[in-house]
């Protein structure tokens, strides 16, 4: 085997080292070559000063003397020296006593040293004589040629490098001789030995340790590799009794693999059987649950309906002139078909939930109104036990998410409730947050707690956290499974922790995209100039519940706040109680701007210009009732005068109603009548047609399931005719499945209630799609 010369150890050993000892060279040639050129610039400069030295004293004589024919040979003296391309003496007038030149050098090497040196240089000394020193005679001025001292250079300089490229090259041939007879020869030998062994015999193979190396690398490489030779032979020898056994074992590993593979296959066929039963078990249970999902739905409509009946008739009983005995007899009773259909909403959410028929919105609304909503809602529940709910929102919350505002309300109301029902003193305190990008809702309250075991079960349908907590409580267990459900819909996480005897905190965060930042919010820009001149005094105990949300508050729209004196003259903010004396009468005597009763317990009347602040804190009635105070009257965001008292004017409407069941004709009837509308009644679809065909109206509510034709058919129908394409047709159904919403759209309705029929839905829905009144000519 040949080795190329450029593939050789030598070769490249040598190459390697001249490159280094190349490069070194240059390096220090470089240097050389760079000292050399400031010393023959210091040494030009020098030779040149000394030049001039030695003519001063004969110039200087020759300008005092005024000896023309001296001076010119003085100069054509200096002309003599091979630098010199001009000499010439100056009087004390700047007139040109005497001057010699000479034309410069040409070289084609020229311009290397004007680069280094520069092209000429001009030196110049004043002419004086010892005995008058301070008189001048004028000056002498001699140019130089920098190519004589350049080419001195230049050659002194390429000298330098040739020689050391010369030396190089011969240290190269020098090397490369050496590491060939050193290294590569021997080396090829032992490759050469290498090469001659037999692929089928390799361990009766020695290599020879050449000569002279037996003591170095390639000796011991030698060495080792009879060595690795030697333990190949050893191996061949086990290998060969390693074979001949394992012949020994395969017929009987054979046989064990046909009988392994006869066992894997019947177990294969069990295992197959089992899985064709599992998935034929998972069916039946998916059957079963689209049957009860379906029963469900059809069993709400079937129960809510008479149910709805019920609470409408009472609650229309309720308006009339009754006995106290008999007004409380029917107000239980009202309350008992309210919890019975709340119970009933609850497991149809659940079983929603659980068939994948829940639907969620998806629209902006107000975290802020919600939270303040239910809290107030719950409010009067907490008062009866003496408990209060404090709102502790988050000054910079948004104001606007993107979600399901009705199943948030929801989850909301379940915890509230849950919390006030276990709390027997102390607080339920709502606390709203932002964190990391969520809506974060904290429901915290002082009750009884929950033992780690019951910690695991509360979340379950129809359990609680023991069997004394529904006896002692009531209840079904089914909130918190909603509550769950509902949060993990949105992709949220609901989290409890709790200790008996302690209370319980919920914490729920659900990721809300955010809507707008800052739309529909009261900011500090807001706030009148009086108020924050004016200032708030508080007079709230520090122990007082709702004192850090109120000062919270103030603080964000950045209102002084102040401790209560009885001379700082600000608006003040007094908590009363209906027996609390002192501070009544800290209020009455207040002669400040104005005073704010805090209100917890809905029991404190305000007299003359004072102002009531009702808790839980709403931010809304915060800023009015401080405004109030102030003397000034103002109107919120989208707010006109109608909406401030609470009156919207609508004008009488002629409605068709149509609803199969006669006592819910009668419920929704005289509801209706009440709002002061005009209500014609129609069984079924198809006597709605016949009424539209013979009157005209302002508003359809129809029943989705009717005998004859249902209210999808109809309204499909009175889409059909161009006369009736923009009638209003409101869906009122008991259904509340997932896609009634969309059948009720799709077949050509306008909006969408739900049953019981409720007077406040009512209104807002034929408010909302009341046609304009007519204009008068």
């Amino acid at each position: 085997m040949t080795t190329p010369f450029k593939k050789r150890l030598s070769y490249r050993l040598t190459r390697d080292t001249v490159l280094i000892a190349m490069v070194l060279g240059l390096i220090l040639n470089i240097a050389q070559v760079t000292l050399d050129f400031f010393s023959a610039r210091d040494s030009m400069e020098q030779e040149i000063r000394a030049l001039i030295d030695i003519s001063h004293s004969p110039a200087s004589q020759i300008a005092y003397n005024i000896d023309i024919r001296l001076a010119e040979e003085l100069l054509d003296g200096l002309l003599r020296h091979p630098a010199t391309i001009d000499a010439r003496i100056i009087d004390n007038n700047g007139q040109t006593m005497a001057a010699a030149s000479q034309s410069s050098p040409d070289s084609r090497y020229r311009w290397i040293s004007d680069l280094l040196f520069g092209d000429s240089r001009v030196f110049s000394q004043e002419l004086v004589v010892p005995q008058l020193s301070d008189l001048p005679l004028g000056n002498l001025t001699v140019t130089i040629d920098t190519y004589h001292y350049g080419l001195l250079f230049l050659e002194r300089a390429a000298y330098t490098l040739i020689s050391g490229l010369l030396k190089s090259l011969v240290l190269t041939a020098a090397l490369l001789t050496v590491f060939y007879f050193v290294l590569t020869r021997p080396m090829l030998n032992v490759i050469g030995a290498l090469s001659r062994v037999r692929a089928d015999s390799p361990e009766k193979v020695r290599l020879p340790v050449p000569h002279n190396h037996r003591e170095d690398e390639i000796g011991q490489m030698v060495g080792i590799i009879n060595q690795h030779l030697e333990t190949i032979d050893s191996s061949l020898v086990q290998l060969r009794d390693a074979e001949s056994a394992m012949k020994n074992y395969s017929s009987q590993l054979e046989q064990e693999v046909e009988d392994r593979t006869r066992e894997i296959s019947a177990k294969n066929e069990a295992l197959q059987r089992g899985n064709r039963a599992l998935v034929r078990a998972k069916e039946d249970a998916v059957r079963r649950a689209r049957s009860r999902a379906n029963f469900l739905a059809t069993m709400s409509h079937e129960i809510r309906t008479p149910l709805n009946g019920v609470l409408g008739m009472l609650g229309l009983a309720l308006e009339g002139d009754l006995e106290p005995a008999q007004r409380n007899r029917i107000e239980i009773a009202l309350n008992a078909g309210q919890s019975l259909l709340s119970l009933l909403n609850d497991i149809l959410d659940i079983s929603k939930v659980e068939a994948g028929k829940l639907s969620l919105e998806n629209i902006p609304f107000s975290v802020r109104n919600l939270i303040e909503e239910c809290a107030t809602l719950h409010a009067q529940q907490a008062r009866r036990k003496n408990i209060d709910v404090v709102t502790d929102i988050e000054c910079d919350l948004p104001e606007t998410f993107l979600g399901d505002p009705t199943r948030t309300r929801q989850i909301l109301n379940n915890l509230l409730s849950n919390a006030i029902k276990f709390t027997d003193q102390g607080s339920v305190r709502i606390r709203a947050t932002r964190f990391n990008a969520n809506l974060r809702i904290d429901v915290i309250d002082t009750g009884i707690g929950m033992s780690k075991e019951g910690l695991h079960r509360i979340f379950s349908p129809f359990s609680q956290a023991d069997t004394d907590t529904t006896r002692l409580y009531g209840g079904t267990g089914l909130g918190l499974t909603l509550c769950r459900q509902l949060v993990e819909r949105m992709h949220g996480q609901i989290l409890v922790d709790s200790d008996e005897g302690r209370g319980t905190h919920f914490t729920v965060n659900l990721p809300l995209p955010l809507h707008d930042q800052y739309s529909g919010g009261i900011s500090s820009a807001d706030i009148p100039e009086s108020v924050r001149t004016a200032g708030v005094d508080l007079s709230i105990p520090h122990d007082y519940p709702h004192r850090l949300p109120i000062e919270s508050q103030l603080r964000a729209w950045s209102i002084p706040v102040r401790e209560a004196s009885r001379n700082n003259g600000g608006i003040l903010l007094v908590a009363v109680d209906k027996d609390d004396d002192p501070a009544r009468k800290l209020a009455d005597q207040w002669t400040g701007t104005g005073v704010v009763l805090v209100d917890r317990n809905g029991t404190v009347d305000a007299s003359g210009e004072q102002q009531v602040l009702s808790m839980p804190l709403r931010r809304d009635q915060l800023f009015r009732t401080l405004c109030a105070a102030a003397g000034l009257r103002p109107v919120a965001k989208g707010e006109n005068e109608d909406s401030i008292s609470g009156k919207v004017v609508t004008r009488p409407l002629n409605l068709l109603l149509v609803e199969d069941n006669q006592v819910n004709q009668v419920v929704a009837s005289s509801m209706l009548r009440k709002l002061g509308h005009w209500v014609t009644l129609a069984e079924n679809g198809k006597r709605a047609l016949e009424a539209l065909t013979s009157g005209e109206f302002d508003i359809v509510l129809m029943d989705c399931q009717m005998p004859v034709m249902d209210g999808y058919q109809a309204t499909r129908k009175i889409r059909e005719n161009p006369e009736w394409q923009d009638l209003p047709v409101i869906a009122v159904t008991a259904n509340v499945m997932q896609g009634d919403r969309d059948d009720c759209l799709e077949s050509g309705m306008n909006d969408y209630i739900t049953k019981p029929y409720n007077r406040a839905d009512l209104k807002s829905v034929i408010d909302r799609w009341a046609p304009p009144e007519p204009q008068e000519d």
